[in-house]
């Protein structure tokens, strides 16, 4: 059983996260935290020099809106957003906050996970707690 569990919510796919609450609860102990993370891909500096400032805040605002949506009915739950590479992030997140579970969804690994790896496959190499991988 785990005190603080942090749930990666990727908002871009589609796939619904509410296998991934009723894991979290699973494995939950009775007072634990439970944490939705979304994290915001960073716009490489040489286009976000283009962008207008409000465009990148409105993005965080419809992200927290859309994560807040996808929580829907659950409750307890703590969502949050952040910038960056979404697996480093995840993982930098975990340790900073005392995460002793990390729930992830990944999808079937294909021949490009084997040159860039994906986002689970690098929070499964480098998070320093229990990583609970959803397929």
């Amino acid at each position: 059983m785990y005190n603080n569990i942090l749930v990666a919510v990727a908002l871009d796919h589609a796939r619904n996260s509410a296998a991934a609450f009723d894991i979290a609860r699973t494995l939950a102990t009775k007072d634990a935290a439970i944490t939705a993370l979304h994290v915001l891909e960073e716009i490489p500096a040489y286009v976000a020099h283009y962008i207008p400032v409000e465009q990148t805040s409105n993005r965080r605002i419809e992200a927290e809106a859309e994560l807040k949506a996808e929580l829907g009915g659950v409750s307890g739950v703590k969502p949050v957003v952040l910038s960056g590479h979404p697996g480093s992030t995840v993982v930098e997140y975990a340790t900073a906050h005392g995460i002793d579970c990390i729930i992830i969804a990944s999808h079937r690994p294909g021949l490009q996970d084997y040159f860039l790896g994906s986002t689970a496959g690098r929070v499964v190499r480098h998070a320093k707690c229990a990583v609970h991988v959803i397929r």
